[in-house]
């Protein structure tokens, strides 16, 4: 089971890539995974934000809790090295 210091463990890592580039892997459930790139904008005690070009001019804000991390349903790649963040 999950203990609180997991998720804060999260999300101090998450808070250290403001900024960069990550590449998000998304399962959206049904066997639908979604992979897209962006800079990770801004982190909330709850939440973080990510935004990614939409292309034809417009930006998309996407915004993920840390315990979709947890669970797995979300994953997050820094894009130079590969350092993924992970629950375990």
């Amino acid at each position: 089971m999950a203990q609180k210091n997991d998720l804060a463990r999260i999300k101090r890592d998450v808070e250290h890539l403001v900024g960069e580039k990550v590449r998000l892997k998304a399962n959206k459930g049904r066997k639908k995974i979604c992979v897209k790139e962006g800079i990770l904008e801004e982190t909330y005690p709850d939440i973080f934000v990510v935004c990614i070009d939409g292309g034809y001019n417009t930006v998309r804000r996407v915004s993920y809790s840390y315990s979709d991390i947890l669970t797995e349903t979300v994953e997050i790649t820094l894009c130079n090295n590969d350092k993924k963040i992970q629950a375990s």
